[in-house]
């Protein structure tokens, strides 16, 4: 039958299955942890940063280490002062000469590409500006508007008040009226 020896290799057999198992899971979830997932709808900036970076680990060694042709470039736009220092003997061939850069060296690649956040704040500033902009032209055409709008009551007030005037009987004045109309050819002409 089925002795201790049987038992006993079913109890490893099932020992191995369970370190199988583990070892499956721990794998999978390393795997997990190193692939990248990203959401659909932004894989692609997730990509784009990718790929800028792998070019930029790709050029660190060159812009650590500057260039001569960077260097004359920046010697070119900076002032420089140099001094000639003799060694004791006065033997001017083991002469050493220093250069001093007095402002600081500035190369190309000093000048960085905006951040998405200093973009998105000049984008809200413009959009700021131009709404103030609206604004103010749109408070200057009220202002007009209604300074047109005064002068035009007042002389429609005017033209009433002379041609509704009334003589003591309560007959419309017609003197009143002619010089009005006659004020009214002479303005046109």
């Amino acid at each position: 039958g089925r002795g201790f020896a049987f038992q006993r290799k079913q109890k490893i057999e099932r020992q191995y299955r369970k370190l199988l198992k583990k070892g499956r899971k721990v794998h999978s979830q390393q795997d997990n942890q190193f692939t990248d997932t990203y959401p659909e709808h932004l894989k692609h900036l997730y990509l784009a940063e990718e790929e800028m970076l792998k070019k930029r680990r790709r050029r660190a060694p060159d812009d650590s280490v500057l260039s001569e042709e960077k260097l004359n470039k920046a010697v070119d736009k900076k002032m420089t002062c140099h001094y000639t220092v003799l060694p004791q003997d006065g033997d001017e061939n083991k002469a050493k000469i220093f250069f001093f850069f007095f402002l600081s060296v500035m190369t190309e690649g000093k000048f960085k590409k905006k951040t998405s956040n200093q973009k998105a704040k000049e984008e809200y500033e413009k959009i700021k500006a131009e709404r103030a902009r609206k604004t103010e032209e749109a408070e200057k055409r009220k202002q007009q508007r209604e300074a047109a709008q005064r002068l035009y009551k007042q002389k429609k007030m005017e033209a009433y008040k002379i041609l509704s005037k009334k003589t003591k009987r309560g007959q419309p004045n017609l003197n009143l009226q002619m010089e009005f109309l006659l004020q009214k050819i002479q303005q046109k002409t």
